[in-house]
């Protein structure tokens, strides 16, 4: 188990962060879990410890958003979603800690320029609804960076923002998706090795944060506008991203 204090210092804001934003509030702003932890141990050891605690939060937000899903959607983006999972587990053992920080980087700096332009759904409803055929590769991608990183939140957002959907039939949908593609990463984390003995136990030392982070994430949903909580958010992902960029090619060089 971690007892490196500066570790519970990052973790315990990802944790919540990643459990509000499954609560139906901020989006796909959970890829900032792991460029969070990234800064002080490795991020595939970090994407380890967040996996079970995730499948915990899953279930809560399946709860909290029962019956409120796009069934239509789910059909095209979860076939779609365990390709990119087969891609992940087959590269995985070439997947250097550099590589694996400039993927993380990479897209929490294309998410957060993403958000910027974009900004939120109404910003851009003169735009035309992707058709359902482009979220065959936005799932793919998801479930390729979900399994590096659990960063499968931009795809996925970038796909369903421009879908006719409304805020909770967003949420509802997502929350679904990736509770389904966690799961079905059980099987290869552990298959690879990722479950150690040290991991479990930290997983355990933080998983009462997951239905906390959750329901306040519900609860800011039903109340709060995003503006504020976005901006704030994404600003110190790009922050991250950059340092996790800069780290990354430093390994190669």
């Amino acid at each position: 188990m971690i007892t490196d204090p500066w570790f519970y210092a990052v973790a315990i804001p990802a944790v919540l962060l990643f459990g509000i934003s499954k609560g139906g509030f901020g989006g796909g702003l959970g890829v900032v879990a792991v460029p969070l932890m990234a800064l002080v141990i490795s991020p595939v050891r970090a994407a380890a410890i967040l996996l079970p605690i995730l499948c915990v939060m899953d279930l809560v937000a399946l709860w909290k958003f029962r019956g409120k899903w796009v069934w239509p959607e789910l059909r095209i983006l979860l076939p779609a979603s365990l390709v990119g999972i087969l891609v992940g587990t087959l590269l995985f053992e070439f997947m250097s800690a550099s590589i694996v920080r400039l993927i993380v980087g990479v897209v929490a700096i294309i998410f957060t320029l993403h958000f910027w332009v974009n900004k939120q759904r109404a910003n851009s409803a003169g735009l035309p609804d992707y058709p359902q055929f482009y979220g065959l590769f936005g799932a793919s991608v998801a479930g390729f960076t979900s399994f590096i990183a659990h960063a499968g939140g931009p795809p996925i957002s970038m796909y369903l923002l421009r879908r006719p959907l409304d805020r909770t039939d967003f949420a509802a949908t997502a929350i679904v998706f990736f509770a389904v593609v966690n799961y079905v990463k059980l099987v290869p984390y552990a298959w690879l090795g990722q479950f150690d003995s040290d991991n479990l136990a930290t997983s355990a030392a933080l998983v009462i944060l997951a239905p906390i982070g959750v329901l306040i994430g519900a609860w800011l949903h039903r109340r709060v506008t995003d503006r504020f909580f976005f901006g704030f958010v994404y600003v110190l992902l790009f922050a991250i991203g950059l340092k996790l960029i800069y780290d990354g090619v430093g390994g190669f060089i």
